[in-house]
Formats: structure tokens, sequence, C-alpha cells
């Protein structure tokens, strides 16, 4: 399944952590503090526990799992991403 996970962390330290696990789960960076990639359950189960075990009380790590047909319902104004961070297999769902 898709899944997109965002945050906001104030800390650059445990923000570049977060990133690093993100991109250890083989996500792709669509912007700065935005990853999207294909995941399975526990694999969105697990890098929602490891960054809840990293972050501060006031810092937040959204996981949101998102079905084929929503990704496709996506409308992208202006340059979204960076096209050379993201796959060209995600690049093709997005457009």
């Amino acid at each position: 399944m898709l899944v997109w996970v965002i945050y906001d962390i104030s800390d650059d330290r445990i923000r570049g952590y977060v990133a690093k696990i993100c991109k250890g789960y083989g996500l792709y960076r669509v912007q700065k503090s935005a990853f999207l990639g294909d995941l399975n359950r526990n694999e969105a189960d697990s890098i929602a526990m490891e960054c809840e075990e990293i972050i501060e009380e006031t810092d937040s790590v959204f996981v949101f799992p998102m079905c084929d047909d929503c990704f496709k319902k996506i409308k992208l104004i202006g340059e979204g991403f960076d096209k050379d961070l993201v796959s060209d297999k995600m690049v093709t769902k997005v457009f």
C-alpha cells in the first residue's frame, strides 16, 4: 500500500534521524518533511513505532496509508515535489 509519512519536528538532529528512517524503509522524499512509498502494514506500523520512540512530545509524525485509487485522485497544483527525488514508478502514479 502507498504510505505518506509527514512530520513537523523542531530539533534538526531528530528531524534528520526521522528522514533517515524513512529512507531506510525505501520511502522517497517528495518535500522537505514528506515522504511517500510502498509499504506493507507491518512496515507502516514499524516506522510509526520507530518515530514514536525518538520524537519529542511537541513534535508530530503522521503515517497515512493511501489506496491506489485514492492516490490517483490527488490534485497536484504547482510543482509538488522534486521529480529527481521520486522514483519513476511514483511519478507515473502521480501523472
